[in-house]
């Protein structure tokens, strides 16, 4: 499927940027996955679009206080991309 659907081929993997994003997500409840990486710098944008574009994230809630931030969790088709990835 293309850039843009909701959900990705078995032969669409996760970059590493954005598997490490979406491996985030495994340990936190609900699959949250988070806004900043470990130095406290925000995850970039592109990267969160693109998880969510290929159905290994979704948005989750909008934050009242900062509307502009994607708010995400991790999908099932997340799930299934990461355990790819480990193969």
């Amino acid at each position: 499927m293309p850039r843009g659907s909701s959900a990705a081929t078995a032969s669409e993997k996760p970059t590493e940027t954005e598997l490490n994003w979406l491996t985030k997500g495994l340990k936190q409840p609900g699959g949250k996955l988070p806004l900043f990486d470990e130095w406290g710098q925000r995850i970039n944008e592109r990267t969160i679009r693109a998880c969510i574009d290929h159905g290994w994230a979704e948005p989750w809630f909008t934050n009242p206080l900062k509307p502009d931030w994607l708010v995400c969790k991790l999908t099932e088709a997340g799930r299934r991309a990461i355990e790819a990835t480990r193969h």
